[in-house]
């Protein structure tokens, strides 16, 4: 899970964007307060118009007190439609942000901040959690609203009508404060209970969608039904769970509110005979006790929206407060104008590790301007990680990488991240066109969107310029060629629709349209043929004479032209020098090179 550092008051940080709206607030506020006059005042009038009537009944009185009932209807109906498109609207607007602002705080975590959450979780809590922190920033302040103007208001009125009768009817409010405080209590911890067996279910249903091919391969549906039932029924039971406390909740407190009307009503109606109390008093009395009761109630299911949203804004705050492992130091140039990155980059005892486990030991080497860097060696040697720090993906110790002999710590991360063409071992692609794919890097403010609209006004449907002369370095030009909508063909969720070799030359396009002055290659050709590879690479060698180029391979094939080579094993170098020199050295790299070799006779012979 993410960790959030300590932070303000999770309230003051919720009213902090509610003052963003402050005028919307204050005006439903105030329709909500004239509606709220408004169904105050009609028992009023029910009073005088009950008391009148008793003493001669004429149509004149029966057309005045029926017009101003309806009137009074009437206002506090408009009213109370504007206080709930106003409230509900700025909570929309809340939402809004809110959103925004959780999805940017997630674009700044590097991927070590997500090594323990999952993508189900974190779209848990963008949605369900978010939906939660609106109800309680727009719908529970109305009714919050609400019942306090009718409380104290009618709690006036009927003072004023008769003490003793009020204080009767205020005798059930003690055990009502104890049902919300202890119930709220118990809805709190409930609701975060069931927002994380929610988050593991969407969790469980994204892998399963994610990893849909494997399931299929390894012909585990069942079991992926029996672990998403496994889920649902957990978050059943948390909910059933919550449905009793409620189902408690509600009914009790409308217990003792009816024994405080019963009482009213018993001893109410005494007094009515006795003289003390007119009918009118009587009739507009429990009139004003009926107005109390929804109060009550509501008070209820505004600490239920309270209880559930105060627990999602937590969950959510989580992520919003989680410091980015990676980020600008404060003194990172980029105050004044910096010179444009050469690509000469410098690796000096470097020692980096996950987790307290060392993955690279005292690594050093150096790389000039426009030369090419070559990686190779076993799985799990270290090579990603090294070629992860130089974009700072993983952040390096100070002092141990550097790029034209400033420490990359130092530089600004839009600078050094748009000075370089990334290609990873496990392509990405959006659901998007293919050439939207390709230009994504090309314009780092457009949106998919907009490339893709770009990519309609282009009369190739190349999305924008410079995406097919890398498409064709990237030796997908002919591929293109035999979709029917060309560079409009739409790779679907992942690039599902393209082959492995056909994903990782759309990422290796992508990169070489940026035209970025370092160019990194993490075994960017293993899923394609060794004939188109030698294609791909012969088109390559003009792009990375222009620019610092590093290759990490497992295939000789595709390093063996590299200016310097370097062999990790364990996390350290064991080799380096070019590749005739490594061939004669007869270790590591020759012993690589030659079963490569045997491999592609026996691949010959058959």
């Amino acid at each position: 899970m993410l960790k959030p550092p300590v932070t303000a008051s999770p309230t003051r940080r919720l009213v902090a964007y509610m003052l963003r709206y402050r005028r919307g607030f204050a005006l439903g506020l105030a329709c909500t307060a004239l509606s709220t006059v408004a169904s105050l005042t009609t028992p009023w009038v029910l009073k005088h118009a009950v008391d009148d009537l008793a003493q001669g009944v004429t149509g004149t009185k029966l057309r005045t007190y029926a017009g101003l009932i309806l009137v009074l209807a009437l206002i506090g109906g408009a009213f109370r439609f504007l206080m709930r498109r106003i409230i509900v609207g700025v909570s929309r607007h809340l939402e809004y942000d809110l959103r925004n602002d959780f999805f940017a705080r997630l674009q700044t975590l590097a991927p070590a901040n997500f090594t323990a959450s999952r993508t189900g979780d974190l779209m848990s809590r963008a949605t369900n959690d978010l939906n939660a922190v609106r109800m309680m920033a727009g719908p529970a302040v109305m009714y919050s609203a609400s019942t306090i103007i009718v409380f104290v208001v009618a709690l006036v009125l009927m003072l004023g009508l008769d003490a003793r009768l009020t204080a009767i009817a205020l005798m059930p409010l003690p055990f009502v404060s104890i049902a919300v405080r202890v119930f709220g209590t118990a809805i709190h911890r409930r609701f975060e209970a069931i927002q994380a067996q929610l988050s593991d279910l969407s969790a469980v249903v994204q892998e399963a969608l994610a990893g849909v091919r494997v399931v299929r391969a390894y012909r585990q549906e069942a079991a992926e039904l029996e672990r998403f039932a496994a889920a649902n029924t957990e978050y059943v039971r948390r909910n059933l769970v919550l449905i009793r406390l409620q189902a408690m909740f509600y009914p009790s407190l409308s217990l003792f509110l009816g024994l405080g009307a019963l009482l009213v009503l018993w001893l109410g109606s005494r007094d009515v005979m006795q003289g003390r109390l007119t009918v009118g008093e009587f009739v507009a009395f429990n009139a004003y006790l009926g107005m109390l009761t929804w109060p009550m109630i509501a008070f209820g299911w505004v600490t239920n929206m309270l209880q559930r949203g105060t627990a999602s804004w937590k969950r959510m705050l989580e992520v919003m407060d989680t410091v980015p492992l990676v980020a600008d130091a404060p003194g990172a140039r980029g105050v004044s104008p910096m010179p444009p990155i050469q690509g000469a980059f410098e690796i000096r005892d470097l020692t980096f590790s996950y987790d307290g486990t060392p993955v690279l030991r005292d690594v050093s080497l150096s790389v000039a301007a426009g030369e090419t860097l070559a990686i190779v060696g076993p799985t799990g040697s270290g090579k990603s990680t090294l070629i992860s720090l130089l974009p700072r993906l993983y952040e390096p110790p100070r002092g141990t990488v550097f790029i034209d002999g400033t420490d990359v710590r130092d530089i600004p991360l839009p600078v050094l991240r748009g000075a370089i063409g990334f290609v990873s071992q496990e392509p990405f692609l959006f659901s998007e066109t293919l050439g939207a794919n390709i230009a994504f890097g090309v314009e780092p403010a457009a949106s998919l969107a907009q490339t893709g609209a770009a990519a309609d006004a282009a009369p190739d449907g190349a999305a924008g310029p410079g995406v097919a002369p890398a498409a064709a370095i990237a030796r997908l030009d002919k591929d293109v060629q035999g979709f029917p909508t060309g560079y409009q063909t739409l790779v679907g969720e992942r690039g599902i629709t393209l082959s492995g070799g056909q994903k990782q030359r759309t990422a290796l396009a992508r990169a070489i349209a940026t035209d970025p002055r370092i160019l990194i290659l993490d075994d960017a050709l293993s899923a394609v043929d060794t004939y188109t590879e030698e294609e791909i690479l012969t088109r390559l060698r003009g792009v990375m004479r222009q620019r610092t180029s590093v290759i990490v391979s497992h295939r000789v094939s595709t390093v063996r032209e590299a200016d310097q080579i370097v062999v990790f094993d364990g996390g350290r170098i064991v080799e380096r020098g070019r590749h005739a020199d490594l061939i004669a050295l007869g270790g590591a790299y020759a012993e690589l090179y030659r079963k490569q070799l045997l491999e592609e006779e026996l691949e010959g012979e058959r």
